[in-house]
């Protein structure tokens, strides 16, 4: 038995969990060890009582890690370990990391760079559309959007994202087999056709329940830079993400709703407690402080722009190379590159998001 098939055979058991599989590796070493211990050797463990031991011996009444592997394989998904480079570096870092990662897409680089966009899956028309403003101008920064595939916020941000152009990764509470909520397949698709990948620890066919979306969240949040809580009420299980957030060293920013609503009680709640109030894209952004271009040495702290650095689209770059470090009207900044003039306003729009030109009254515009 591989290394891999025993990982997938710890992870298909019962009542184990990726703590309990890292103490028993600590002890053991490798997985396959685990698989072929004793009862009296695996008690031993912290943690592992008489049942736990007892379907670990048993490991094959519950687990064909050779019938997973194939059907992973044929649906093209890909099975990463912490031994894989495309594990994401951030999950590495938190102590109740997920032993396997199942994903239906791509995984890049870039999605380091990640924000965390959660909230209420009852979502009011306010929750649905700053949710799409907020994760729509992040995700054109250049950030990456993760959340839950979950109906209400977590579908508007996946949606902004795509619409963005930009990319954003699923975290779902069930096994890829059994995509939860079944109505958000379509965009499950059109997320892992280019722009991200659909996420889950579980093995394929786990149903989603009561314990394995607040499982779900950890990864949520261990996988972001920050996370930002649009719309919940005080009972949310957004909450949850916001907290183990807040454990990891995540900073946490919330959007501020009406006091006398239920839907936004969770995310004034979490302000009174320290998460910053963010009422605008930029408010998140400027917090952050660094951008994350897509250069080939990496990300590029905002201060350090300069006229010949930033790689950009072809309009962005002609655009940006029309703007002075001194103020200059729109129409200048017109003439200047020659675009029609509602490609040059939002492409000017696009700049200001990615902290390369400023805005100022009177549609004058600078480098910055």
């Amino acid at each position: 038995m591989s290394p891999l098939e025993a990982l997938v055979a710890l992870n298909l058991l019962p009542k184990i969990g990726p703590i309990r599989v890292r103490r028993l590796l600590e002890s053991f070493g490798d997985p396959e060890s685990i698989l072929g211990a004793a009862k009296d050797r695996l008690m031993r463990v912290d943690g592992i009582g008489e049942e736990t031991a007892g379907i670990l011996r048993g490991w094959q009444d519950h687990a064909d890690p050779v019938a997973e592997m194939a059907e992973v394989e044929h649906r093209g998904i890909a099975l990463l370990t912490e031994m894989d480079a495309a594990y994401p570096a951030p999950l590495r870092e938190i102590y109740d990391r997920p032993l396997l990662l199942y994903v239906w897409g791509r995984l890049e680089e870039r999605d380091r760079h990640a924000i965390s966009v959660v909230g209420s899956r009852r979502a009011t028309t306010y929750g649905t559309q700053t949710t799409k403003k907020f994760s729509y101008q992040i995700a054109q920064a250049g950030f990456t959007i993760i959340s839950g595939l979950a109906r209400g916020i977590d579908t508007a941000a996946h949606e902004a994202a795509v619409a963005a152009g930009g990319r954003t990764i699923a975290v779902i509470g069930s096994g890829l087999a059994k995509l939860y909520p079944p109505e958000n397949l379509a965009l499950a698709e059109r997320i892992a056709d280019g722009h991200g990948a659909i996420v889950s620890e579980f093995p394929l066919h786990t149903a989603p329940d009561k314990q394995t979306f607040p499982m779900r969240n950890r990864i949520v949040a261990g996988w972001a830079r920050a996370v930002l809580v649009v719309e919940c009420p005080a009972w949310s299980g957004s909450l949850i993400t916001a907290n183990l957030g807040s454990e990891y060293g995540k900073p946490i920013f919330a959007v501020p709703g009406q006091i006398d609503k239920p839907s936004s009680a969770g995310c004034n709640q979490l302000i009174r407690d320290g998460a910053t109030l963010v009422a605008d894209p930029s408010h998140l952004l400027d917090d952050l402080g660094e951008l994350p271009f897509a250069r080939p040495s990496g990300s590029l702290a905002a201060a350090e722009v300069r006229a010949d650095l930033p790689e950009l689209p072809e309009e962005e770059a002609t655009v940006y190379a029309a703007v002075t470090t001194d103020e200059l009207a729109v129409d200048r900044i017109i003439e200047g590159c020659g675009l029609p003039a509602h490609v040059v306003t939002a492409t000017l729009m696009k700049l200001e998001m990615r902290r390369l030109v400023r805005a100022f009254p009177g549609f004058r515009y600078a480098r910055r």
